[in-house]
């Protein structure tokens, strides 16, 4: 007969290969969290830019399945159950998507979108100042806090790649 040791072994293991028991841990951490969460008085009031933040953060948990670490993020950080829309997001990030974009957070967008379009684009070897010194390269958006356009335009993101 086996002892409640093997069993408790048995049944641990099962859990372990059929990937339950990390999903129960993580919702037990979830649910502590959220009783924590009951508990605590004065939370800080989080900024606007965080918010946007934590959006695009929980907006990607939840697309690939981490539902319960977005259970945990929006406890520890104060969100709203539910989630801000979409098109409030794309608004105030400023970004026009096409159909593809779409069916994707918007964080694999501004990704891709940021890695394409800042991309260095270097000063041809033979290109001088009057001085006679080789120009320094400039990336392809310039520096982002720039203030020679304090209106920037939007950015176009494109769907992902294939």
């Amino acid at each position: 007969m086996a002892s409640s040791q093997d069993l408790k072994e048995v049944l641990k293991e099962s859990l372990e290969n059929r990937g339950a028991l990390s999903e129960i841990k993580a919702r037990i951490r979830a649910e502590v969290f959220a009783a924590l969460d009951d508990q605590a008085e004065g939370k800080p009031q989080i900024s606007n830019e965080n918010v946007l933040i934590f959006e695009l953060i929980r907006e990607f948990l939840d697309y690939n399945y981490c539902k319960y670490t977005s259970t945990v993020l929006v406890s520890e950080t104060g969100l709203p159950k539910a989630p801000l829309d979409r098109e409030f997001l794309r608004n105030e990030l400023n970004v026009v998507e096409d159909a593809p974009s779409r069916s994707v957070p918007l964080l694999y967008s501004l990704v891709s979108n940021f890695k394409d379009n800042n991309a260095p684009m270097r000063a041809p070897s033979n290109w001088t100042s009057l001085t006679g010194t080789q120009k320094t390269s400039k990336s392809v958006n310039g520096n982002i806090n720039d203030d020679e356009n304090p209106n920037p335009e939007a950015m176009i993101v494109r769907g992902g790649r294939s």
